[in-house]
């Protein structure tokens, strides 16, 4: 039978029980996106080459560069998968076979464009295996599986992996939850009853050493969205202790212990559900996140805040680690962040920039979003935030894997219908296969012999001839210079910096930004795939000078941007003494126009009940309309007041005001904010 799935927020249980997914009509296929910021090839979706094409390597394995994911030659890759649930669960096998062929299933998968299936499993099962105790007659349909029949369920789990070889598919296990449960996932921690923390460690290394030769699975996920609050009676925290309860040191401890017996795997951290504000610690109390809030609170596995403090510490095998945050829409649980207007740029600012973006954004480690999805066509604002996680993850070539191939995820449905064979098509066309990894028209594998879909694939290719055929080796053309960054939110240690984005040839890759203080040499500084930047740790009432280089696929570099020169506020009379600061994006341009928003901060250690927002437009500029804020215009200055729904921030909490306007949309110079 169909098991119970259930996905809680972070702040209260959504408590919906798995069903059967309503059957959605089919849609013609849709075009790929536009090409993405960050990793444009030769076509829309497909990351270029890091370095000049080489020797395709015997090996699969994969390690990471930054925060990019590159093969053994040092050619970039892009994770770009789908999760199928079963084996975590009491029936300990895919689910579905009981109605689907397992290879047509698999062989879908892949000529579909999914590149790497993360697969949810339990300790349970892992030391069942590891004691010789599989389970000797799963749930399978023995006449729609043949090949099947009379195989236990480790022996289909070994079947299966052929398969994926076969059909140039990758593997991710991930740790689900403690016991072999439908609602396993629901505990909020990786030891439950008799299963000890050692116990955990234990599976690990077996599964590890059981498949260490076997490169068709490439990366493990430690553990399935570890959360929970101080209220709790157990949970998950993130600090530097080798405490129980500490995540961190949990999954820091089972990625050395799997990487002594293979060290080529990818370790996946997940993040947990809260973190503690700067004036709080894991001992403060769980008080009213609506009042007086001592922890930012985000979906379970989805807050990595602590990686700035504490770092994951894998050792020499350090270039194998990928944090993996889970992200969902409003109709999986109405978080705070979905209550009113919301819109990319809003979500980017708000949720996912502090909670993991930035990891991504200083170069740290790789992402990769282990689960996101949910029904579609549905609820527009669940269809908003569909497009923008998959955009965003588009522009920054973020690694990702959907949830769910499953139908019977009950919050979320799946890719495929009831009959797990008929496909979602138009949840398919419309929102994953933009963001699976394309080139020249088809999609790309991670097995560099392999096709994907296999070996007479007509709909995928290798990792080998994505790079043996224009994988950048003949590129010498360098892109164009950035446009000359503009400065908003400059405060005693900081500033935002945003410019026009370069062009290319084949595509633009990154950014360099560059510092330097008086007559002094400009200092290589953060690696960015967009085109804006904070600069942190700067000193008080000093010149800085920024520029921008642009990098291309083959590692050609552009002139420095014309220069900006920015001083620094003095300690006690920069933006944010005052209690919150204001800083102004534009989100999207076109001729004649421009859209935008403004953060508005609170940056004091109280709550405030008011805000305003103040600036003057640049010469040929002006606010058509703006909401999320009330608007006065007097002789080229705007005053912007709350409205009564987001005058009240606490401490470090935030609104965004939007806005339309005419002009070329400059960053105002006066830009301010007065709370009340």
């Amino acid at each position: 039978m169909p098991s119970i799935r259930t996905r809680w927020a972070a702040t209260a249980a959504a408590g919906l029980l798995l069903g059967a997914v309503a059957a959605v009509p089919s849609a013609p296929a849709t075009a790929a996106a536009a090409p993405p910021a960050a990793l444009t090839g030769t076509s829309a979706t497909a990351p270029a080459a890091t370095a000049a094409a080489q020797a395709v390597p015997e090996n699969d394995w994969l390690h990471t560069d930054g925060n990019t994911i590159v093969d053994e030659a040092g050619n970039q890759v892009w994770l770009t998968g789908a999760n199928w649930f079963g084996y975590n669960a009491t029936e300990r096998v895919f689910h579905g076979l009981w109605s689907a062929n397992i290879e047509a299933v698999t062989r879908a998968m892949a000529q579909r464009g999914i590149n790497i299936v993360r697969v949810p499993i339990s300790t349970q099962l892992l030391l069942e295996w590891k004691a010789g105790q599989p389970l000797a007659r799963p749930n399978i349909n023995a006449y729609v599986n043949p090949e099947l029949d009379g195989l236990n369920n480790l022996q289909i789990f070994d079947y299966w992996l052929d398969l994926c070889e076969k059909y140039g598919l990758k593997v991710m296990l991930d740790v689900h939850s403690a016991e072999a449960d439908n609602s396993g996932h629901l505990y909020p921690v990786w030891w439950k009853g008799s299963i000890t923390t050692e116990d955990f460690y234990q599976g690990w290394e077996w599964v590890t050493e059981r498949y260490r030769d076997n490169d068709t699975i490439v990366a493990m996920d430690v553990e399935n969205e570890p959360h929970g609050t101080p209220n709790d009676p157990q949970r998950a925290k993130w600090d530097s202790s080798t405490d129980q309860d500490n995540f961190k040191h949990a999954c820091e401890t089972a990625g050395r212990r799997i990487l002594a017996f293979n060290p080529d795997l990818l370790i996946l951290c997940e993040g947990i559900e809260v973190y503690p504000r700067p004036h709080a610690d894991w001992d403060s109390p769980n008080t009213n996140p609506d009042l007086s809030p001592n922890y930012f609170y985000n979906w379970w596995g989805g807050n990595l805040r602590g990686v700035a403090e504490h770092p994951v510490d894998l050792g020499a095998n350090q270039d194998q680690l990928v944090y993996s945050p889970h992200d969902y829409g409003p109709l999986v649980y109405e978080q705070p962040w979905f209550q009113g207007e919301f819109d990319k740029a809003s979500l980017t600012e708000d949720v996912w920039r502090p909670n993991w973006l930035y990891v991504h954004e200083d170069d740290t480690a790789p992402l990769l979003i282990g689960e996101w999805g949910g029904r579609y066509g549905q609820d527009a604002r669940q269809d908003k935030w569909l497009h923008a996680l998959r955009d965003l993850m588009i522009d920054y070539g973020i690694h990702h894997t959907f949830w769910s191939l499953n139908p019977n995820s009950g919050d979320t449905g799946g890719l495929l219908l009831d009959d797990w064979t008929s496909w979602d098509e138009v949840k398919y066309n419309q929102v994953l296969k933009p963001a699976l990894w394309q080139h020249d028209g088809k999609f790309v594998g991670l097995d560099h012999q392999m096709p994907l879909g296999g070996a007479n694939s007509t709909t995928g290719i290798s990792l080998g001839q994505r790079y043996s055929d224009g994988g950048g080796d003949d590129d010498v053309t360098a892109p164009t210079a950035p446009g000359q960054p503009t400065a908003s939110d400059v405060t005693a240690d900081s500033v935002t910096l945003s410019w026009a984005a370069a062009t290319d040839n084949v595509g633009v890759t990154s950014y360099q930004v560059l510092q330097s203080t008086g007559d002094g040499p400009a200092s290589p500084g953060a690696t960015v795939s967009g085109t804006t930047y904070t600069v942190s740790g700067l000193t008080a009432q000093t010149s800085y000078t920024f520029t921008v280089r642009a990098r291309d696929a083959a590692g050609n570099v552009s002139s420095a941007s014309p220069a900006r020169t920015v001083t620094t506020a003095a300690d006690d009379g920069g933006p944010g003494d005052d209690g919150c600061t204001a800083t102004y994006t534009v989100t999207s341009s076109w001729q004649g126009g421009f859209q935008g928003g403004i953060e508005v901060r609170n940056t004091g250690t109280s709550a405030i009940s008011g805000w305003t927002v103040t600036w003057t437009n640049p010469s040929g500029t002006s606010i058509g309309s703006l909401w999320n804020g009330q608007l006065t215009t007097s002789g080229g200055v705007n005053t912007v007041r709350n409205e009564p729904y987001n005058g009240t921030l606490a401490p470090d909490a935030a609104t965004t005001i939007g806005f339309v306007g005419s002009g070329s949309g400059a960053t105002p110079t006066d830009l301010a904010c007065t709370a009340s």
